[in-house]
This record gives structure tokens, C-alpha cells and sequence, in this order.
């Protein structure tokens, strides 16, 4: 077991080690990782590590101490809700992270139903079957029941929205509907779904932490988004993460309501013990301060014409890796429209594939319903699909050859 060392080190010497400890992880920098890092440029990291660095020491549990953050926050939070149709009076807070934002919603949703006379026994969620497993998570911690619907049946991959409606009861606290589901890519029909949840008298919750600061600036350049966010009448709240494609540093995302009326069931407020009282908009009570300046910086470097610059790089990337895949004989799943993507070869397993992939150097992911390579592309992609592509050939041809686990040379570009 490591032991604290009795005597300090010289922090050059650490940091020497610290580089080289990271040699071994997996080569985002280099374009050769499809998940976990949204790689904007040498620019925008510049921007997150100095915009940090300076509220690095801040506490965002204390708005009173620390002013600065707490307009930071408010034009954070104003701006993402002017990309997503937030009505007068909408309002919302920034939380650590995808997780944490879908924690909170569900949350407030469910005080909001015990104060409206909902019944607490049998409280449920009903959502698709590829929603985010962050709402299960959520449901296990606050003991309340997921229902998790199949998918529609005409190879869409969207949710079913006739079918989630015949699942919500008089427990329901809440509907999801994701823009866009991790799995595949794909943005669920939230009009059809609001039109489920007003009949039902269901709060509405759109999970857009891929999509949120994604889709308004695709749709700026064209791309045909159906209606998503607060344009829907019935959506109640949505999660949209920063540290996707926001761009910002990592800890960074947000939760958002269409009215103050229903953010105030989100906070807690405790007096009763023998400290200071203390009011948390979120479940974190401490708040990293870097996180919310670095989220400032980055949305104010990038502006409205950065980030159309920024998705319309990356959709281009995914057009291109789509007609790269079908070349070589492999399916689209649905009909993505950022940047995620699923793709599954019709004569060899998909897992078998990504094996071969991985030994070539590349770290990217799989779904597994139906097994299919996955991939969340980033601006920096744009300089790699060919090799990526040229890797995928050479792994589909070992497995299909036979020779797939022989040792082979990874191509760096």
C-alpha cells in the first residue's frame, strides 16, 4: 500500500513523473480517442487551463464571498437558456456534470409531484430503453422505480412515444426524452413526447448533456433539428453539459427549468442544526470555482460564430466517417445528425472489430444494443478520419481473415 513519503519532493521531479505516467493513457491529443474528451484545440485548452487557474482557489458555496462567480454563473446559465428557447423567467443552476444535472431534475420533479398531491408509493420514471443510465442511478439513490420502454420498431432508434405514454401512471413523476441518446445519436421525437406528457399531466424532463450546446448552432448552419428544448411546451427542465460539447473544463454542466416556480424545489435549505444556516442549489456543497470562470471563458472566447464554426466541423467529420463506414460495408444506426455515431457491419461482430481497432492505437467505445461501434467525434477528428478509416479496413479484414489478435504495428499519424 502506498504510504505518504516522509520528506516532500521537488515538484519538477513530480511533474516529470506525472507526464510520464500519463504515456500510457490514451492518445486523445492526437485525435485517436472517440469518447470521454472534447478535443476544441490547443485555443480553447489554453483558454480552460488559465480561465481555471484564476478562480481555481474560489468557492461557489459562497455567493456573498465570492460575487464574481455568482455572475459568472447567471451568465452561464443566461446564456444556454437564450440557445434553448428558455421562456421569460426560466431559470436554472450549474452543477459538476451530466449526472449530476439529471440528479437534480429528477429531484425537483419529485418534490414538485408530492407537493402537487402525486401519491409517493410506486413514484416511477418512464423513459426509452436508451436513455442515460444516470437516471437510474438517480432512481436508485431516491428509491424510485424506472420503467424503460423499447424503442420504436422502424429501425429509427428513437423513442416510442405512444408506448412510454401507456407506461406513465398516476405515480408518474416524470418523462424522458433524450437529444441526443448516447447509444446511437439519435434525438427523440420531444414533440411527440410533450404531446404524451400534457395528456398525462407529466413533467417532461429532455436530456440534451450531448446535445445542449450542440444542436442550437447545427441547426444555425442548417442542419434540419426537430423541436428539442423549451420551443416544446410541455418540457418542464433539461440537462445540457458544458464539458461536452461546450467545450469547457471538465465539472462543468447545467440544469435548466422553464420557470423560477419550478427551480425552487430543487434547492436545499437547512437552518435546524447548530451551524450557520446554508442553501445548496445542487447536490455538491463546495463548488469548484474554476469550473464555473473556465465555462465563462470559454462560451464567451468561442461566441455564437465559434461554435458554428466548431459543429459544423465536427458534422462535417461525422458525414464523412458515415460515407467512409458504409464503404466499407458497415450500417448507420438511424439518422444522426451531430455528433455521435453507431455503425455495425452485417457479417462480423462489432466487438470483435473494435478489438482490432483498439490494438491499432484507437480508444473510442461500443453500444451494445445492437453491438455497433461507437464514436463521439470532436473538432480535432477532422484531421483523422482517414486514418481512422484505413485502420477499420484493416480490422474488419482480420477478423474476416481470420487473423484477428496477430500483433500489429499502431499508425500514428
Amino acid at each position: 500500500m502506498m504510504e505518504m513519503p516522509a520528506h516532500g519532493r521537488d515538484w519538477e521531479d513530480l511533474r516529470a513523473e506525472m507526464v510520464a505516467r500519463g504515456g500510457g493513457d490514451a492518445a486523445w491529443r492526437d485525435g485517436r480517442t472517440a469518447v470521454y474528451v472534447f478535443n476544441a484545440g490547443a485555443d480553447i485548452s489554453r483558454v480552460q487551463h488559465e480561465a481555471y487557474g484564476l478562480y481555481m482557489a474560489e468557492n461557489g458555496l459562497g455567493p456573498l464571498a465570492f460575487p464574481s462567480l455568482a455572475k459568472m454563473e447567471k451568465e452561464v446559465i443566461g446564456m444556454g437558456l437564450s440557445l434553448l428557447h428558455g421562456p421569460e423567467g426560466a431559470t436554472g443552476a450549474m452543477t459538476s456534470g451530466g449526472t449530476d444535472s439529471i440528479t437534480m431534475a429528477i429531484k425537483t420533479a419529485r418534490d414538485y409531484a408530492r407537493a402537487n398531491g402525486k401519491p409517493r408509493e410506486g413514484a416511477n420514471i418512464v423513459l426509452a430503453q436508451s436513455a442515460h443510465l444516470a437516471f437510474d442511478k438517480a432512481a436508485h439513490l431516491m428509491d424510485i422505480e424506472i420503467r424503460r420502454v423499447p424503442l420504436k420498431e422502424d429501425g429509427s432508434y428513437e423513442a416510442d412515444p405512444d408506448a412510454m405514454g401507456e407506461a406513465v401512471d398516476a405515480a408518474t413523476i416524470m418523462m424522458v426524452g433524450s437529444a441526443p441518446n448516447f447509444p446511437h445519436g439519435i434525438i427523440d421525437p420531444i414533440a411527440a413526447l410533450g404531446d404524451v406528457a400534457a395528456k398525462k399531466n407529466v413533467w417532461l424532463h429532455v436530456d440534451a448533456c450531448v446535445g445542449g450546446y450542440f444542436a442550437p448552432f447545427a441547426r444555425m448552419n442548417g442542419v434540419p433539428v426537430p423541436p428539442f428544448d423549451f420551443e416544446v411546451p410541455q418540457v418542464h427542465s433539461m440537462s445540457a453539459d458544458l464539458h461536452k460539447y461546450g467545450y469547457c473544463a471538465k465539472g462543468a454542466s447545467t440544469v435548466l427549468f422553464r420557470s423560477e416556480d419550478l427551480y425552487n424545489y430543487m434547492p436545499f435549505d437547512m437552518a435546524g442544526w447548530s451551524g450557520a444556516p446554508m442553501k445548496t442549489p445542487t447536490l455538491a456543497g463546495t463548488r469548484p470555482g474554476g469550473a464555473i470562470s473556465a465555462a465563462w471563458a470559454v462560451m464567451n472566447t468561442l461566441g455564437v460564430d465559434g461554435y458554428r464554426e466548431k459543429q459544423g466541423l465536427v458534422c462535417a467529420t461525422r458525414e464523412r466517417m458515415e460515407e467512409g463506414v458504409k464503404r466499407l460495408g458497415f450500417e448507420v444506426l438511424g439518422n444522426p445528425m451531430l455528433g455521435l455515431m453507431a455503425f455495425r457491419h452485417p457479417d462480423h461482430h462489432a466487438f470483435a472489430i473494435y478489438g482490432e481497432i483498439y490494438r491499432r492505437g484507437w480508444f473510442t467505445s461500443v453500444t451494445k444494443e445492437p453491438p455497433s461501434l461507437h464514436l463521439m467525434l470532436s473538432p480535432k477528428h477532422a484531421e483523422v478520419v482517414d486514418d481512422y478509416l484505413a485502420d477499420l479496413e484493416a480490422s474488419v479484414k482480420a477478423v474476416a481473415g481470420g487473423t484477428a489478435g496477430e500483433k500489429v504495428e499502431a499508425r500514428y499519424s
